[in-house]
């Protein structure tokens, strides 16, 4: 398989490296996102690490960006950033990146590189049909219907974290009411965790609860932190009900930071399904880890990468 540079952008920071099929040869510094004051100093910066690593490796054929927000595909544009501030307009990041690097570039949806990976390589290898979840900063989707990629009219299918588990719930960032993203996104599941802990008489800053260290703390027993996964499965487990009750996928696959919990996520989450699918559909619930865990999204750029330099791009 040919070598691509790929690019794995998340809301807190852009991981960038070589990669050939389903292996990582290396990774760059991982450069902070909030440290960026505008998107051509973001892009500038890709671009920079870009050229390094061909240095090492002048061999890569093409360039992969998985970017989270609105991503158009076809034309390469991102209109937004929603985890980004300073991101908030229409950018042709794919035409100014093969303009200062002359090579080939494909931009997608972060989530939708995961499912890439995982599609093609991954859990999901040999399947027809399956939805992707990254838990992160925010919440990515990406879905495989009859062996395509979903993209829908406005290549902006599957933007599973802006749909709604509350109708009366907390505001998206497009008016959107119960938005899961505003629910169990990083930053939002540790600042309900340090409310938590501050209402118990224990408090604690949402710096002292982020997923890792709430599961860590959870497996040490601590009742506070094994509630906050529990009311995390919950929640996951309301967008998952819905996705079997409009679809029934041949797997769900969750990857991203928290998915590395193990069964302290996904035992729950098998139960709260269990309660809320009619027997048929949970019978046909197929729930998977990312087999590429917090890789998968660079993976599937540079798969995107290669097979978009080779004109086979599904």
């Amino acid at each position: 398989m040919d070598k691509a540079i790929a690019v794995d952008f998340g809301g807190t920071g852009i991981k960038i490296g070589v990669t050939q099929g389903d292996k990582i040869l290396v990774k760059a510094p991982t450069l902070p996102t909030a440290s960026f004051e505008s998107p051509a100093a973001i892009i500038e910066a890709m671009c920079h690490t870009a050229r390094h690593l061909l240095q090492e490796h002048p061999d890569a054929t093409a360039i992969g960006l998985g970017m989270p927000g609105w991503t158009d595909f076809h034309r390469g544009v991102l209109y937004q950033l929603t985890n980004v501030p300073v991101w908030n307009h229409e950018v042709p990041v794919r035409d100014i990146m093969q303009k200062a690097l002359n090579l080939p570039v494909v931009l997608d949806n972060d989530a939708n590189c995961m499912a890439y990976a995982e599609w093609q390589l991954g859990a999901g290898k040999g399947l027809d049909s399956l939805v992707c979840l990254t838990l992160g900063t925010g919440i990515g989707g990406g879905m495989v219907v009859n062996n395509k990629m979903l993209r829908g009219r406005t290549v902006s299918a599957a933007e599973l974290g802006q749909t709604s588990i509350d109708w009366r719930g907390r505001t998206g960032p497009f008016g959107n009411k119960g938005a899961i993203e505003e629910y169990i996104g990083n930053n939002e599941f540790a600042a309900d965790a340090a409310e938590a802990y501050t209402k118990a008489g224990c408090p604690r800053t949402p710096e002292e609860c982020t997923p890792y260290l709430l599961a860590q703390a959870a497996s040490s027993g601590c009742p506070i932190a094994g509630a906050m996964y529990e009311s995390f499965a919950e929640k996951l487990a309301t967008l998952i009900m819905n996705l079997m009750y409009a679809f029934v996928p041949d797997a769900v696959i969750i990857g991203g930071g928290v998915a590395n919990a193990g069964a302290l996520l996904f035992t729950p989450l098998q139960n709260k399904l269990k309660e809320q699918l009619f027997p048929v559909h949970y019978a046909a619930l197929n729930l998977l880890p990312a087999h590429f865990g917090a890789d998968s999204g660079l993976i599937g750029a540079g798969l995107m990468a290669s097979d978009y330099a080779k004109g086979k791009l599904f």
